[in-house]
């Protein structure tokens, strides 16, 4: 599979990972990647059945990491902030399990979307380290570190307060 992406022109490569322009937007691309995820879940995962949803989970978080892994390496910079395709794929994880309890629907994607901000921008509770897995890895799985402790204030809420 590396050789196949180091195949690729780096145009398309980069495109995939910055989702085109999107990545170039503004002075907050983490932010706009997660606006996507917003869409992202809400168009792919929000009706999907079980299976559904695990195959997508799993199928874009193996292209997030290849393909920020070869933008990483075609852009020469540790974690580019314009590859924002792992913030994409870790929005639907901050909703596992709640599809059907998430009533209603906006007041859950205001707080993950912003419990999901709050993770990855502050990286707290060992978040932090996991960005020194080296490639792809390393860009991805602090996202998805950071989608699973909203998923879990997501439930806490939902039991708790909503």
């Amino acid at each position: 599979m590396k050789n196949l992406l180091a195949s690729l022109p780096t145009r398309f490569v980069n495109g995939v990972s910055t989702l085109g322009p999107i990545g170039y937007w503004g002075k907050a691309p983490g932010t706009n990647g997660s606006f996507v995820g917003l869409l992202w879940y809400t168009l792919f995962f929000y009706q999907a059945t079980a299976s559904t949803y695990i195959l997508l989970l799993a199928l874009s978080t193996l292209i997030a990491i290849l393909f920020c892994g070869e933008s990483e390496l075609r852009m020469k910079r540790k974690d580019p902030p314009e590859a924002l395709i792992d913030e994409v794929i870790a929005m639907p994880y901050c909703f596992i399990g709640l599809a059907k309890h998430m009533q209603p629907l906006w007041l859950y994607m205001i707080a993950g979307f912003a419990l999901f901000r709050f993770f990855d921008i502050l990286k707290p509770l060992g978040i932090r380290k996991l960005q020194n897995l080296p490639g792809g890895y390393g860009i991805v799985i602090d996202d998805l570190a950071a989608a699973f402790a909203t998923c879990l204030c997501l439930h806490l809420l939902r039991l708790f307060v909503f």
